[in-house]
């Protein structure tokens, strides 16, 4: 069943970045960085790190199926691996595999590793995702839509403003996983963290590996300290969140009776029942994609609590809830740059909108302009009139006030202008920001 639905729940490129084939990349990208470290503060000969190396890059070589065959013998993959590497290098080479490391040290590495890759394209996607919510907050800087609050109308807005919320969002979600990836960090410590198996060069085989992998070294091993594991489902959660807010603006948005957006495709929307719908799709596939993330950083966090120098199977579990936040959160950035990318606002549905929620302030200003010469009460009676008269007519009380003699309309129709504050600057703000932030990564 998992394939039939992969084309919702695992789009995008961070699938990919943490599929099984990513697994034994990342595996023996670590084993082959160890070896290469060892080497390098001379525990081992260059030759053996050499033929590790090599052997790692060389994956057709290794008994893979028997790696998998044998990986819950062990409680993970590792020990199976460490044969499989150690039967292709031979056994004057085979002083160079897995030097000085406990399984933990490969499976935690591996799993930043592919954390640091599927980020990577969720973050492209996230890119992708703010700057159509730019290009949005560009277009309709000044357009007026309805403000809503508690789900009913509140005070007018503008859609570029509403749009700006939307990338101010993306933006800061893409800023949080850029400083969690920018400090992951390498794990090597040996069985209990002591190093005792590293020849009395463990610190600067860490940080010899940590360098090549292009990761942060640490003090000491973070075997039951799993404050990086918490920091990516930190940041995974937020961008989930920010995402799943915009894809349920887009949502409520889409509703037939609000109509005030929709998305534009040629291949999605369609109903197997209603041919005349278009559902928006890619909206509510990332609101069903981020939905899935809370549980999975719910269930991250919980197995925080590890006991000892080596957990007995919180640490077990977070291999495949990582992998699966990541896959999901990849997924809902994806289809929210799908979504943004086809998004088609209705201007004129917007304004129609907001015209009809005036009507209520338009009336008290005619009340007001009317008073001098009628009384508050005689005010209140012509306004409550001129309601009336746009109803029965089918006009709408801007053109009834527009055909009156006995007011200044020009300054009644102003008086009940829509209010958008100071939105505009606003939008203005949010766009420069973004600005600096893709100019820094150009």
């Amino acid at each position: 069943m998992s394939g039939l639905l992969d084309g919702t729940f695992a789009r995008g490129g961070a699938a990919a970045a943490v599929s099984g084939d990513a697994w034994f990349r990342s595996l023996l990208a670590v084993e082959g960085a160890l070896a290469r470290a060892a080497a390098r503060v001379g525990l081992v000969p260059t030759t053996a790190a050499d033929a590790v190396s090599a052997a790692c890059t060389a994956a057709a070589r290794l008994d893979l199926a028997a790696v998998v065959a044998h990986a819950a013998d062990a409680g993970n993959p590792v020990p199976p691996l460490v044969r499989a590497l150690a039967d292709a290098v031979g056994e004057r080479d085979a002083v160079a595999v897995h030097v000085g490391a406990t399984s933990q040290d490969v499976m935690d590495t591996a799993l930043v590793l592919m954390s640091r890759d599927a980020i990577g394209a969720i973050d492209a996607d996230l890119a992708a995702a703010a700057e159509a919510a730019a290009g949005l907050a560009r277009t309709h800087r000044d357009d007026v839509v309805m403000g809503r609050t508690l789900m009913q109308q509140g005070l007018p807005t503008t859609f570029g403003l509403k749009a700006a919320g939307w990338l101010a969002a993306l933006d800061g979600a893409r800023l949080r996983l850029a400083e969690v990836v920018a400090t992951l960090p390498v794990q090597y410590g040996g069985a209990v963290g002591t190093l005792a198996a590293s020849g009395g060069a463990g610190v600067a085989v860490r940080a010899a590996l940590a360098e090549d992998l292009g990761l942060a070294t640490t003090a000491v091993p973070w075997h039951t300290v799993r404050l990086p594991v918490a920091d990516l489902a930190g940041a995974l959660g937020t961008a989930a969140g920010a995402v799943a807010t915009v894809a349920v603006d887009v949502v409520l948005l889409a509703q037939s009776e609000v109509a005030e957006a929709a998305e534009v495709s040629d291949t999605r929307g369609g109903s197997s029942a209603m041919p005349h719908k278009n559902n928006p799709v890619a909206a509510i596939s990332a609101r069903a994609c981020a939905r899935r993330a809370p549980g999975l950083v719910g269930t991250l966090f919980a197995a925080m609590e590890q006991e000892h120098e080596r957990a007995a199977g919180a640490w077990h579990a977070e291999w495949p809830t990582l992998t699966e936040l990541l896959t999901t959160v990849g997924s809902a950035a994806a289809w929210l740059a799908e979504c943004l990318a086809s998004l088609r606002v209705d201007t004129d549905r917007m304004a129609a909108g907001a015209a009809a929620a005036a009507e209520g302030p338009l009336a008290a200003a005619l009340a007001d302009a009317l008073t001098p010469s009628l009384g508050r009460s005689g005010a209140h009676d012509a306004a409550a009139a001129a309601s009336r008269e746009a109803r029965a007519t089918g006009r709408s009380l801007a053109d009834v006030v527009r055909a009156r003699t006995d007011v200044d309309a020009a300054a009644v129709l102003a008086a009940a202008a829509p209010d958008v504050g100071e939105a505009a600057a606003q939008v203005d703000a949010a766009l420069a920001e973004h600005t600096r932030l893709t100019e820094g990564e150009a």
